[in-house]
Order: C-alpha cells, then structure tokens, then sequence
C-alpha cells in the first residue's frame, strides 16, 4: 500500500486522541472514513473536523468494540456502504491503574474485554474482507508497555503484551498464505490524549494525581504527529512502529539490560509515582 487516497480505513476509538487524529491525517490523503467510538459526541465532533478538512467521504457509528456480535454487524454495514475495506486500525484503548492484587475484578474484565478482546473481534470482522481487497492492512495499538512493563499497569501491561503477540503471529499468518494484507503493530510512548484522565484506578490510587503525572510529565507527543508516525509505517509497511523518544529510548533499554530493566524501573518508580493510599483493614 503505497497511498491512503481513495482507501477506505476504518479507525476504532476515533472520537479522541490518536483515533481522531488518524482520521484527519486519513481525511487530509483522500481516505473514505468509516468510523466509531462509544462516545457519540466525541464521534459527532471528529465527523466535523474531518469534514472541514476535506474529507471525501465518512460513514460514523456508536460501537462498543468488547460486542463481539455488534463488531461483526458493523463490519457487514461497513462494507455494505463502501463495497470494500483496505485498511482496519484498532485504535479504541483505556486504561487500568493499580497494583495487581488491588485491582477489580470487573475492571479488570473492562480492560482485557475492550483492549484485547476489542481487537480480536475487529481482526476477525474485517479480515475476509481486507483479503478480498488485494490491498489490505491491519494496524492495532499496542504501547510502550506492549513492549516493557510497569509497576500499577499489570492489566495494561498485560492486553498491550496480548495485541503485540496477536498481531506479530497475524503477519505471520498472512506472510504463509500469501495473502495481500500487512500487519502493523504500533507502541506509543507518551502521547498527550485523554487516556489517563479517563482511566479506571484501584481505591488506593489517587487518579487526579496520576492523570497528572502523566500529562505533565509523560505525554510528549502531540496525537497529530503520532497520527503523522503510524501513517508513515503503514505506507512502509513496517511490521513494528515505535512512536516517541521514550518509547525507543525505554525499548533499547530493555533491550540493552534484559530483564534487569525491571530493576531500574522499580527503583525510578518508587521516586515517582503518586503515593498510594492506606490499604483498609476490614
């Protein structure tokens, strides 16, 4: 796939961040745009900024991607309007904040339901027809914690990790059977979205604070140049986009120590993070 224009893309989560961001720049090339997000008036608002750039085309729908048979009817809508779909970007993502063993269980069945199980259903909806394209691709986002791990994001870590595995052995798959679709898996560092702001935290964490870290300190990236980023390794069809400083310089770290880097991780955190509250005696 060397252009975007006159592709039909869908973008999951596109109401906000990285998913608006990526329709705009998809707009901006000539891309029809199908897109989704639970949030309607989110969803509303990028249909209009998409618009006013020129946007030839866009098809916009309230999807709960973790509906595993509400992403399968969408898919026959998608493809019905458009008669074909060249590129599926599974953006839609939340986060988890909190120590393992202080954690929800239902929050934990929001997080792997929506970014990992969100992804699959999509992957599995799409993919016939990006076959039947001749010129597919799939992009998922994973994260920097896709690639290493964090103390208080163990079910982040964990789904980011699951689309990592699921989209490397999905290229794999293609590359065996020959067929016209590529696979790119993306890892953002910090990028300045509302991701953290809209997190769900275990009671002992203080999410203001966290929200905070992260905004001030963490996200460097503007989601436009992300979007600029994931955009320019599609088109080269790169197996693996690293987006941000952070994300390569805490990559080949890792790399670098091996597991040791989890070492230096927990002892940069303990200096960092926002203090936890008491845990409650029952």
């Amino acid at each position: 796939m060397r252009t975007l224009a006159d592709k039909v893309v869908v973008i999951t989560g596109a109401g906000s961040g990285i998913g608006r961001a990526l329709a705009l720049d998809c707009a901006a090339r000539g891309s029809l745009l199908a897109l989704s997000d639970v949030d309607e008036a989110g969803l509303a608002e990028t249909v209009d900024l998409a618009k006013n750039v020129g946007a030839r085309e866009v098809h916009a729908t309230r999807l709960d991607v973790a509906d595993r048979d509400a992403f399968a009817t969408y898919a026959a809508e998608v493809v019905e309007h458009f008669g074909r779909v060249n590129v599926l970007v599974s953006n839609a993502g939340v986060a988890l904040a909190g120590d393992l063993t202080d954690l929800d269980d239902d929050d934990m069945r929001w997080i792997v339901d929506i970014n990992f199980w969100g992804v699959v259903h999509g992957t599995r909806a799409f993919l016939p027809h990006l076959i039947a394209s001749g010129d597919g691709h799939v992009v998922t986002i994973s994260s920097l914690f896709g690639l290493i791990s964090m103390p208080g994001q163990s079910m982040y870590n964990a789904t980011k990790y699951a689309v990592r595995g699921l989209s490397e052995a999905l290229r794999e798959e293609m590359l065996i059977a020959g067929h016209p679709v590529g696979v790119t898996v993306v890892h953002p560092g910090g990028i300045r979205t509302a991701i953290a702001r809209n997190a769900r935290v275990s009671g002992r964490e203080d999410k203001q604070a966290t929200a905070d870290l992260f905004d001030r300190k963490l996200a460097r990236m503007s989601a436009e140049r992300a979007a600029a980023v994931i955009v320019d390794a599609v088109l080269k069809n790169r197996a693996r986009c690293l987006v941000g400083l952070d994300a390569h310089a805490l990559h080949h770290l890792a790399k670098l120590l091996g597991s040791r880097y989890q070492d230096v991780i927990a002892r940069a955190s303990r200096k960092v993070l926002p203090t936890k509250r008491p845990t409650k005696v029952v």
